[in-house]
């Protein structure tokens, strides 16, 4: 079960790509009564004979593939081989084995600096599946989004490779290009992105003040000093007079068990549960506020993206402190993991799921997610595909290019007329217009300088908070909270 000793960690694509939202990572490990060794099969000294027969059925395989295979084999790899089949065999995205390298650029992680695309991914049926990309990073930035399918990453298809080959292709050096393919729901042929990897913004923590008294805290994910800045921002904003917080957690893909309780505790009331985690025998354990409730009311923003740790911040401001949920229906990732490295003895490192989480009411939310209290959706362009730069669009055409930048168009206020993919003449006089405001060749026909021009107006309009539907809705629940709280 997980004490207050247990270290937290969150990984990353950026880093190395893992599936892990809330992870527990500890140095030591008991099974029964006694501390497993420093290597693999030190933890095995004194089991069952059918254990023991286990153990010499692997070594046995692989003293025959060693010694009877037509070709040299590696020993590590057939190792490596051996447990990775053993993870993959769990069915389970987030419970991965590491080999050294992976898993030393896990431990730099911990420190916060990496360089990659920034977008936590799992693996699923076979596919690397995005979670969700990092609030301004070169991920969030192209376009991915939560639940796309990474097809392939500069040609080289990820389709049935183990997780950390398939991030081994996406991670680089800072400056280099990954053109990865994805497949949408939504969207029939496969989306094409060009992204230039970069370091990772480790800054989990920013806030704002708006009018009113309305203060903002974004927390981007869950790291070992989230809590602090957390605290931080919010002494600022009380300084400042702040009469009632939104929290958003849209796009955070969770991380430190340890810091989001600690997040928790300084809203929900004293005694009252957090979080419940729940081992394999079925052995609850309730984690229990040690804080005090805010006198100014809180509503909380989330997404698809928002997982994990997110969603026990969710839980237990919803259910414990009576804030209100606003967005979309979270991720649902409702487990918990443990990294083991020592155990390993070559500097390799097994994570594996150890536990469910539930909410304060005891609901489980794996593959489900939590449900808002007001359920909000961005408008239309926020969900708009990058067009394909390498094909002009232009009269009479008929594709989901064509429909994404109608999409694109109207979400500029260009009004084509129409956003079910076929170029008519209305869509020609739109692409017109934008041409001559971006003072480019008024063609009417959407080349790669004119896409590329619409998806940075786009994008700029997207980061303004203006044409944000679920911040506007959270500033608002707060001031009709503060006007009924003034009014009793």
């Amino acid at each position: 079960m997980l004490k207050k000793s247990t270290a937290v960690l969150l990984m990353v694509i950026g880093l190395l790509g893992g599936s892990l939202l809330t992870f527990a990572y500890t140095g030591t490990a008991t099974v029964g009564n006694s501390a497993l060794g420093e290597g693999l099969l030190a933890s095995v000294t004194g089991s069952s004979s059918a254990s023991r027969s286990d153990i010499r059925k692997i070594e046995t395989a692989m003293d025959l593939i060693q010694g009877q295979y037509y070709q040299d084999v590696d020993r590590t790899k057939l190792v490596d081989g051996a447990i990775n089949g053993m993870m993959e065999s769990l069915g389970d995205p987030y419970s991965s084995y590491m080999g050294k390298e992976t898993a030393q650029q896990f431990e730099q992680s911990i420190e916060g600096s990496f360089t990659g695309i920034g977008a936590e991914v799992a693996a699923e049926n076979g596919k690397v599946v995005v979670v969700t990309p990092i609030k301004g990073s070169p991920a969030e930035k192209a376009g991915l989004r939560s639940k796309d399918i990474i097809l392939s990453v500069n040609g080289e298809t990820l389709d049935g490779l183990d997780l950390n080959k398939a991030v081994s292709k996406i991670r680089g050096p800072k400056g280099s290009q990954a053109k990865v393919k994805i497949q949408r729901n939504g969207s029939p042929d496969p989306l094409e992105y060009t992204i230039t990897r970069d370091n990772i913004d480790m800054e989990t923590v920013t806030a704002h003040m708006e009018s009113g008294g309305v203060g903002v805290i974004t927390i981007t994910q869950f790291s070992l000093n989230t809590a602090d800045r957390f605290k931080e921002e919010l002494a600022k904003l009380e300084k400042k007079g702040l009469k009632g917080l939104v929290i958003d957690v849209r796009n955070n893909p969770g991380g430190v068990l340890s810091v989001v309780i600690d997040i928790a505790q300084q809203f929900v009331p004293s005694g009252k549960t957090i979080v419940q985690v729940e081992d394999k025998n079925q052995k609850r354990e309730e984690e229990k506020s040690k804080g005090s409730s805010k006198n100014y009311p809180v509503t909380l923003l989330m997404n698809k993206g928002s997982a994990s740790a997110s969603e026990i911040l969710a839980g237990a401001l919803q259910q414990s402190a009576g804030a209100v949920l606003i967005g979309e229906n979270s991720f649902g990732k409702g487990t918990v993991q443990t990294s083991y490295d020592k155990q390993m003895g070559d500097g390799s490192l097994l994570k594996i799921t150890i536990a469910k989480w539930l909410t304060p009411n005891g609901t489980w939310i794996h593959k489900k997610g939590i449900k808002p209290d007001i359920a909000v959706e961005q408008p239309e362009y926020f969900t708009a595909a990058p067009l394909n730069k390498e094909k002009s669009l232009k009269y009479n055409m008929n594709s989901s290019d064509v429909k994404n930048a109608q999409i694109i168009l109207q979400g500029l206020g260009y009004k084509p007329g129409r956003e079910d993919g076929y170029f008519d003449k209305a869509t020609e006089s739109s692409v017109i217009a934008f041409q001559k405001q971006a003072k480019l060749t008024a063609s009417g026909i959407i080349d790669a300088k004119t896409a590329a021009a619409m998806e940075a107006k786009l994008i700029q309009k997207i980061r303004d908070p203006k044409n944000d539907n679920q911040l506007k809705q959270g500033i608002e629940e707060i001031r009709k909270e503060m006007k009924a709280g003034a009014a009793k």
